[in-house]
This record gives C-alpha cells, structure tokens and sequence, in this order.
C-alpha cells in the first residue's frame, strides 16, 4: 500500500494549531466591541427619533421662555380688530385686538407642563405599581393587581370633565394630577407581565443566590431591562395628556383666562372664526398641536425600532437597502452575508481531499 505523501503534508498541517482562527476570533472581537461601544446612541442614529426630539426640545424652550419673548401681553386688547398676519402681528389679531402670536407663545408652557407633569407622576406610579406586583408575587400581587383592574375601567376624560366642572379654578396641574391618577394602570399592567418573565431569569437568580437586597435587584438588575417600556409608556401619557388639556380648554371647561393652545380654539370657535375667514386665528394652534403630536409619535416609533431587533436592523441598514433598490417591508429583516475566512477555505478543501483519498489508494493497489 502505498500512501501519497502530499496527503500525509496537508494531513499534519491541518492537526498543528495555526493562527487563522485565532484571527477570526480576534476580528470577531474586533467587531463586537465596534459594534458595542456605539450601542448606547443607536437610538440617536434613529432619524424618527432625532426628528421627534428636535421638535420636542423647540417647543420645550419655547415653553421655559415664552412669557419673556411674547411681544404683546396675550390677555391685551386694542384696536387693530380681527386683522390678518402683519409685521406688527405676525399670526394676527382676534375679535378683541389680541396678538395671537402672543397667545401661542405663551400658552405653549400650559401645554407642556401638564403633559410633562402628568407623564411623569403617571410612569412613576406604574412603574412602582408594575415591578413591585411582579417581583413579589403572592398576595401583594394579588392586591395590585386587583388594583390596577379598578383603575384600568375608570373612565378618564369624563372624571376630568366632571372634576374641573366642579372646580372652574383648576389649573392645569389639577388637570395633569387627575390624568396621573386614573392614567397609570394600564402602564403597570405591562410592566408587570414584562417583570414576570424577567424575575425567573438567570442573572435574577444569581443576584438573588448572592444574596442582593431586594431593592438592588429591581433598581439594578430589572429596571435597565424595562427602560425602554418605560419611555414608550411616558410618550404615550403625556400624548393623552396634552390632547385631555386642549378638549378641555376647548369645550369650555376650565379658567379661559389660561392660556394655551385649546384656549386659542375655543375662542376662534365661539366667535366664528371659519365663517368669518379669520383662518390666522385657528390654523396656527392646530398646526402646533399637530406637531407636537408628530413630534411625540416619532419618538414612540423610535423607541420602537431600538427595541425590536428586527426592527433596529432594518433602520442601520435603510440607506444600504435604498441603494441597493431593496424597499423593507412589514416581517422583513436584513441579512448580513457571511464571509469566509482562510481557515474554513482551506478546511473544506482538505476535506474534498480526503473524500478522495480512497480513490488515489484504488488506484495504486491496481
């Protein structure tokens, strides 16, 4: 028998340790920790998201320096009467005189206050609410539970009707504080579920066998996990909080002389601003009210793609796509095509090789 001495070479070649796959595995490394150290702003790659915070920021300064930048008092009357768009008034003036620029400006803080406001008591409670039924289990969550079950059917836009109906003087921090109180329920209940599934987690029960307090574990160990839940669950409040604020103020119910955005509507609504073509007097309201509310539903759909893998991988990859004339769809995700490396070349073909090693001995035995 006589064995082909090139096969024998490649065979002990193939045995020794070379330093391809010490390569790939450093790339790979290489690769990951790019990938990881830019982890934290993918979610400020996100066009949607910059755009909505943008907004979101332009009408929040407005907000801290409106009152100082107003050119005219909002609540001053003169005698320049139901006048279009001017240099002295840049949005015009309604039935009284009053610069509606003004009253735009300065009802902006109104609006944000509430909304920021409300959101803000309303994650706190069902983040409190939420993680602790969820985490502790038992009667406690039973008992929270129950709870969150009694607010989720409380109907809250005709509570807040009925309670600044009966208070005329209630300000918008009345408004924000009752939206927060019956708005939280349904926060919790996500949270909750999501907490369930996270407390029988592996890394939960090393914390736990460590012996980590209680209070670690949530803050450290579960909250991280839920940050994103959280901020959808914020947006989505200070949405219904802002559109609560401006049916209120626009159906009437509440002090007229607060400015803000539903105030600007419900005058132009009683004194017949469409059928006198004052069109200046209530198309700028509704185009801030519907930026802000464009300017929150993207940042909802950014924190939607830096949750969703499938998502996120679609919009990093959404210029290479475009290029390449590939238009993602709905369940659509992205493959990264895998290269080769030295190693599994020069595997494979030693493995062809050796497939074909009986038929170099057939021949030599003939």
């Amino acid at each position: 028998m006589t064995i082909d001495p090139t096969l024998v070479e490649e065979t002990r070649a193939a045995e020794a340790p070379t330093q391809a796959p010490q390569t790939g595995v450093v790339a790979a490394a290489a690769v990951k920790r790019k990938r990881g150290s830019g982890q934290q702003f993918l979610f400020l790659r996100n066009a949607k998201a910059v755009t909505g915070l943008a907004i979101l920021g332009f009408f929040t300064l407005i907000a801290i320096i409106g009152p100082w930048i107003a050119p005219y008092d909002p609540s001053a009357q003169s005698e320049e009467l139901l006048q279009p768009p001017s240099w002295q008034h840049l949005m015009g003036t309604t039935h009284l005189g009053q610069d509606i620029f003004s009253q735009l400006i300065v009802g902006t803080r109104g609006v944000m206050v509430v909304g920021f406001v409300a959101g803000i008591l309303a994650t706190a409670i069902g983040v409190i609410v939420g993680v602790a039924a969820g985490y502790l289990g038992g009667a406690g969550d039973e008992t929270l539970s129950a709870l969150s079950n009694v607010f989720l059917v409380i109907p809250q836009l005709p509570l807040i009707i009925i309670i600044a109906g009966q208070l005329p003087s209630a300000g918008g921090l009345t408004v924000a504080v009752v939206i927060a109180v019956t708005g939280w329920a349904w926060g919790a209940r996500v949270l909750r579920a999501q907490t369930l599934s996270l407390r029988k987690r592996d890394f939960i029960e090393a914390a736990r066998a460590n012996g980590e307090r209680t209070w670690r574990i949530i803050t450290a160990e579960i909250l991280p996990n839920l940050t994103a839940i959280i901020a959808s669950g914020f947006v989505g409040t200070v949405t219904f909080a802002v559109l609560s604020l401006i049916t209120l103020a626009f159906i009437g119910i509440g002090s007229g002389s607060d400015w803000n955005w539903g105030t600007v509507l419900f005058w132009a609504q009683s004194q017949l601003a469409l059928q006198r073509g004052a069109w200046w007097w209530f198309i700028p309201a509704g185009l801030c009210i519907a930026l802000l509310g464009m300017a929150l539903t993207l940042i909802n759909f950014g924190i939607d793609e830096f949750v969703n893998p499938r998502l996120r991988s679609t919009g990093m990859n959404a210029r290479q796509l475009r290029k390449r004339g590939i238009r993602p769809r709905i369940g659509f995700t992205p493959v990264e095509r895998k290269v080769k490396t030295d190693a599994s070349t020069s595997a494979v073909a030693l493995a062809k090789r050796a497939a074909s090693a009986p038929d170099v001995t057939k021949g030599t035995r003939a």
